[in-house]
């Protein structure tokens, strides 16, 4: 990122269009993710979205998802 003068005089980050869509993105994944308890599948259902394309874009913004509670990782199947 880069700093540039506002209007001011005091200088300011700028944001490009395509960083602040990316948190944007990982913020809303995020958001859902915990309100699902990490489910996957729930996720994908409340946003819109295929699950095969959420876990895209998990992989993709490096999104942490926390395991639920009683599931190993290779038990995963959501």
């Amino acid at each position: 990122m880069t700093s540039t003068a506002s209007p001011g005089g005091a200088a300011a980050q700028s944001v490009t269009w395509h960083e602040e869509v990316r948190r944007f993105k990982r913020e809303l994944l995020e958001r859902v993710l915990v309100e699902t308890g990490g489910n996957r599948t729930h996720a994908a259902r409340q946003l819109g979205v295929q699950r095969t394309y959420l876990m895209r874009l998990i992989r993709d913004l490096d999104v942490l998802v926390a395991a639920r509670p009683g599931r190993r990782d290779e038990d995963r199947h959501d």
